[in-house]
């Protein structure tokens, strides 16, 4: 019988152990298991927003 593997979510704010535990941020970002829409800033954990980071407001030159 197989076992299904679950995901391991990771922690919202780093806590600076050493060595860094197996659900810390910064050690699943460098490892690339991170949940896709996340990403690591200031060690905590944060939500990319996709669609806004994609517009970006052009300002429009009067002549």
């Amino acid at each position: 019988m197989g076992k299904n593997k679950v995901a391991k979510l990771p922690k919202k704010k780093c806590c600076v152990s050493t060595p860094r535990c197996n659900r810390c941020p910064l050690r699943m970002l460098k490892e690339g298991t991170l949940p896709e829409g996340y990403t690591v800033k200031k060690r905590k954990l944060v939500k990319v927003d996709l669609a806004g980071a994609k517009k970006k407001k052009s300002k429009k030159i009067a002549a």
